[in-house]
């Protein structure tokens, strides 16, 4: 019962720390990586779809990525998805291809951007510490219902405890990394 509780825990731990890197990886260094255009839409046939599933997205060099779609007649569409989505990029068309290169960043938005991975680091440590909290809760009703012994509860919690120190200090190593790519010139 009690490894239930912590395997629990540590899963959903690891869902908030994976769910922590892809939301900084959308976050632009100045380097050019597809996911950057990974929560990009573009109406296919109809239907809202993942540029990465309409289109090849590639890296031609550190500031430019190219883009190639499936179906040539949505190059003017994807074009105009990139463009109106909230990455501040201005696509070019050549040809069948569409170039996007990445401008560098002013010092300026560079700190806006240190601010929003802290909020997103913090969200995730909140999260991890809610789990942390859950999982004590459910110890604490399992020895209420007799179910298992204070001492094992006691023990349980340490558990608990040290697998929320080991996924905070996995934030803040990420936090440290996204924050020294940002400031890199």
């Amino acid at each position: 019962m009690i490894d239930d509780v912590i395997s629990d825990s540590k899963q959903r731990m690891q869902k908030s720390l994976d769910a922590l890197k892809h939301e900084l990886a959308k976050i632009r260094t100045g380097r050019a990586h597809p996911s950057l255009l990974e929560h990009v839409t573009v109406k296919y046939y109809g239907t809202e779809t993942a540029l990465n599933h309409a289109a090849s997205i590639n890296v031609t060099d550190a500031r430019t990525l190219s883009v190639t779609p499936f179906d040539k007649s949505m190059v003017g569409d994807i074009e105009k998805a990139i463009r109106d989505s909230d990455l501040g990029l201005n696509p070019a068309t050549v040809g069948e291809t569409i170039r996007v290169p990445l401008p560098s960043l002013t010092e300026e938005r560079r700190k806006e951007m240190i601010k929003i991975v802290r909020h997103e680091a913090e969200q995730a440590r909140v999260a991890v510490r809610n789990i942390r909290r859950d999982a004590n809760q459910t110890l604490k009703d399992l020895t209420k219902e007799k179910e298992i012994t204070e001492d094992d509860e006691r023990r349980a919690e340490d558990r608990v405890q040290k697998l929320t120190d080991e996924n905070i200090s996995a934030i803040d190593k990420l936090l440290e990394q996204k924050e020294q790519d940002l400031m890199e010139v």
